[in-house]
């Protein structure tokens, strides 16, 4: 079979062509005053980054100052209490699961709570410059 009609046949109708458009180029264009700061990287803009940045990064140091202080503090309370050395729990003892078990969850919801609080700094941060 050809895909071209034989002589004497008529070729058949072709579909419309669609236009899709992926904004309405009649609607007036609105330029926010923030925007165009950060993109012309002025004074003001520099500092409203510089702050997000330095939210950001003293998050970070909170919640790791958590872990070392939470992980810090296991050797200690076991060299403080060596009666804790003998408790066993399920036939193992207590030192190895604190010290083997507990870190894999803790770091987990470390982790996703870092990452909730940076989504929110950054929706803070966007709703802020879109204002």
């Amino acid at each position: 079979m050809s895909r071209y009609p034989a002589e004497g046949e008529s070729t058949p109708a072709r579909p419309r062509r669609k236009r899709v458009v992926l904004a309405d180029s009649r609607a007036p264009v609105t330029v926010l005053r923030t925007v165009v700061e950060l993109e012309e990287q002025t004074s003001w803009a520099e500092e409203v980054v510089r702050g997000f940045i330095r939210t950001q990064f003293w998050t970070a140091v909170r919640l790791a100052l958590i872990i070392a202080v939470v992980f810090g503090s296991l050797p200690l309370v076991f060299f403080l209490a060596p009666g804790l050395s003998g408790v066993t729990v399920a036939g193992v003892s207590l030192p190895w699961l604190l010290l083997g078990v507990l870190p894999f969850p803790l770091l987990f919801g470390i982790g996703y709570w870092y990452n909730v609080l940076a989504e929110r700094h950054e929706r803070d941060f966007v709703d802020m410059v879109e204002k």
